[in-house]
Formats: C-alpha cells, sequence, structure tokens
C-alpha cells in the first residue's frame, strides 16, 4: 500500500498525462523555434541567414536525444519520475546551451521559449505539487544562474514574468487538488457504506461478526499506525480491509458457523475455506484491491504452519501479519461455548508466546507497544452480552 500507481486506472491517467505533456512540448518547442528563429528574421527582419546557425541544431540535438529515454523509462512504468527527469534534463541542456553561446560573446542575452510558458501552466494537471514547484523553481533557477554567469540584469523580466505564471499555476493546482479531495472523499464515503452493508448483511448470518470485525479493525490499524509505516489514506483503506477480513463466513454452513460446542476436524477443515473464499468474493471489487491479500492470509503462521498457503516468515504480507495479531488477540478475549474471555492479561502473554512461531517478532515488539490502549479499548467496548455463545471462530 505504498506510493505507486497500483490502481490500473490511476497508471494509465498517469501515462496518459505524461504522453500529452510530452507531445505538446515538443510541438510547441519546434513551432516556437521554426517561427522565432527562422521565419520571423527572414520574413519580418528581412535577414537572409540564421541566427546562431549551426549552434542552435546541437541545441535541438540535445533537446530531442532526450524523448529515446522518456519513451524508455515509460515503457519500463518509470512514471513518477520520467517527467521529473525531464523537466531537469531540458534546464540542463538550456543552461549548458546559454552558458556556451553567451559567455565571452559580445551577444545580447535573448533565451527563451514558449514551453516554458507552457510547462508552468500545463504542470497541475499531474496534481502533484512537489513537481509544480520543481518546474517553476527550476524555470526560475535557470534564468538566476545566467544571470548570475553573464553578470546581466535581462533576466529579471523573464523571472518576473515566471512567478506570476507560478502564483497563476499554484491557484489552477489548488483547485484540481479540491476537486480530487471532494471526490475522494465521496469514493471513501461511498465504499465505506458498501463495506458496512455487507458487515450488516453477514451479520444476520451470524451476529458475532459485526462485533468481532469492528474490534480487530480497531486494534489492526493501532499497530499498523504504530509501525510508522503508513499514511493516513492508507489506513483508512487498511480499515476497510480489517472490517472484510471474515467475509467469507458467508460460504460456511449455519449447522457449522452456529454449532454449539467444539468443531470436529472436518468441520473446522471447512471453517478453514474462509480466507479464500472471502479473496475470491472481492476480487473484482474496484477500490478493494489491497484487501485480498488481508482477507487470504490472516490465518497464516510466522512459522509457515497456517492456513491456506502454508505461507512462512516474510512471504506473509505485512498487513496480513499485523491483523493476524488483531485477530487473535480478540478471538481470546472474547468469551466461547467451550471456554470463557481469557483476560486481556492472558491474552497478551500468549500472544508474546507466539512470537518466531504464530507471529512476526518484530510486530509483536510493536504490539507491547499498544497494548496498553488496546486494554483500555476492550474495557471500554460496549460488549452485547445477550448475543447466544457459539463457536465462532476468529
Amino acid at each position: 500500500m505504498q506510493n505507486s500507481f497500483k490502481d490500473p486506472s490511476l497508471h494509465l491517467e498517469e501515462k496518459r498525462a505524461i504522453k500529452w505533456f510530452i507531445t505538446l512540448f515538443y510541438i510547441l518547442f519546434v513551432s516556437f523555434e521554426i517561427f522565432y528563429y527562422y521565419l520571423h528574421p527572414k520574413f519580418v527582419l528581412n535577414r537572409d541567414i540564421l541566427i546562431f546557425e549551426n549552434s542552435r541544431y546541437y541545441y535541438h540535438l540535445l533537446i530531442f536525444l532526450l524523448l529515446p529515454l522518456v519513451i524508455a523509462m515509460i515503457k519500463r512504468g518509470k512514471l513518477y519520475i520520467v517527467k521529473y527527469l525531464f523537466f531537469l534534463g531540458i534546464i540542463f541542456i538550456t543552461i549548458l546551451y546559454d552558458s556556451v553561446t553567451y559567455l565571452n560573446s559580445d551577444l545580447v542575452y535573448s533565451s527563451g521559449n514558449i514551453v516554458e510558458v507552457f510547462m508552468i501552466l500545463f504542470a497541475p494537471i499531474f496534481v502533484n505539487t512537489p513537481f509544480f514547484w520543481t518546474v517553476s523553481l527550476g524555470t526560475v533557477f535557470k534564468y538566476l544562474f545566467i544571470g548570475l554567469l553573464l553578470k546581466t540584469t535581462v533576466v529579471f523580466f523573464p523571472i518576473a514574468v515566471i512567478l506570476v505564471l507560478s502564483l497563476l499555476g499554484f491557484a489552477i493546482l489548488k483547485r484540481y487538488q479540491g476537486y480530487l479531495n471532494a471526490i475522494k472523499i465521496s469514493y471513501d464515503n461511498q465504499l465505506s457504506g458498501i463495506v458496512k452493508g455487507v458487515i450488516a448483511t453477514i451479520e444476520l448470518k451470524d451476529p458475532y461478526t459485526k462485533g468481532h470485525s469492528e474490534r480487530v479493525a480497531y486494534y489492526a490499524n493501532s499497530l499498523a499506525e504504530a509501525t510508522g509505516r503508513f499514511t493516513k489514506d492508507e489506513l483508512r483503506s487498511f480499515t476497510n480491509a480489517c472490517l472484510l477480513h471474515d467475509i467469507g463466513k458467508v460460504n460456511i454452513p449455519d449447522s457449522i458457523l452456529m454449532k454449539p460446542g467444539k468443531l470436529s476436524k472436518e468441520e473446522y477443515e471447512i471453517i478453514k475455506t474462509h480466507p479464500e473464499v472471502g479473496a475470491e468474493a472481492i476480487t473484482k471489487v474496484h477500490g478493494l484491491g489491497d484487501t485480498l491479500e488481508i482477507i487470504k492470509s490472516h490465518h497464516e503462521r510466522w512459522d509457515g504452519k497456517g492456513y491456506p498457503e502454508q505461507l512462512k516468515a516474510n512471504k506473509i504480507p505485512y498487513l496480513a501479519r499485523i491483523v493476524s495479531i488483531a485477530d487473535a488477540f480478540d478471538a481470546m478475549t472474547s468469551s466461547r461455548s467451550y471456554r470463557a474471555a481469557m483476560s486481556v492479561e492472558e491474552a497478551f502473554n500468549r500472544i508474546i508466546e507466539g512470537q518466531g512461531t504464530q507471529f512476526d517478532p518484530e510486530l509483536v515488539g510493536k504490539f507491547k507497544e499498544v497494548y496498553p490502549e488496546w486494554t483500555t479499548f476492550h474495557k471500554n467496548y460496549k460488549w452485547n452480552h445477550d448475543l447466544p455463545v457459539n463457536n465462532y471462530i476468529g
């Protein structure tokens, strides 16, 4: 759940934006070069020679040599960095050309291309604040560097224009981000509603599901946050995954799910099918892609003796390892037909004993840190003591 274009639609949109950005850049670049350095001198200024002659061709060559690199990176899926490298390559080549052309020359500094305006105003389409400021400040840096190198104040005017354009571009960027944030909040609310609806449906089959899923979601979110590896958005998505971790129970016959007393070996084998069934149930649900590994693997063990795939150690998805601890803690501190709920102290000791066998040792260390918070939550939780005792398997 780290920052990457995991969603195919987001990946496609980023790729499309980059292609438009690169294509429009070269169209504007070539159009401006032809007009300003060739057509304008010849037909407006009535000059018979081309400005800068061969040196300008070398500049064009270097700019176009960036294109194969960009195409190769797009094909390899390096969408996040390709736009940065392309822009920085343009800036470096331009600084190099201007330095060679004007340093120790009597020519009056004259540089720039309409593409600079385009890049500043077009950068907001990526809805990426760091990239926008890279473009804006990178362009300002180019003029400051050349101004200091050539000891000229001519660069002050283009710098002022760029700063004004940057403010306009920033306003566009914030507007895009505002719209997208509103859409995201609406989407998250709809997804949350769907998850709650699914839980409510399962609750009709097994009244223990809602309370168990809610508690596991709280414990797991607390433990995940303690690792410091996830953003708020990732934790929000993780919460939905935790709520659905037992969705596969819908496929378990009521006679087994609600059976008083212990399960037989055959019945337990049927119970063990719920992770794979649950993962399969939501495999095509958009927005729950990261949930699959949690649903499928939250009963795997660190020593490889879990189910359904007997995954071992780091082969178990990290988030599933988190849910495994939360699920076990809630299962132990909830009543069963064959035993009363354990105390939180006893559950704590059982999890400590399970480090390196049932649980990820590193995560057990984090569990020790959040245990006081879990204890408080368990104490204050509004337990439904009217529920019938059954053989619920966490």
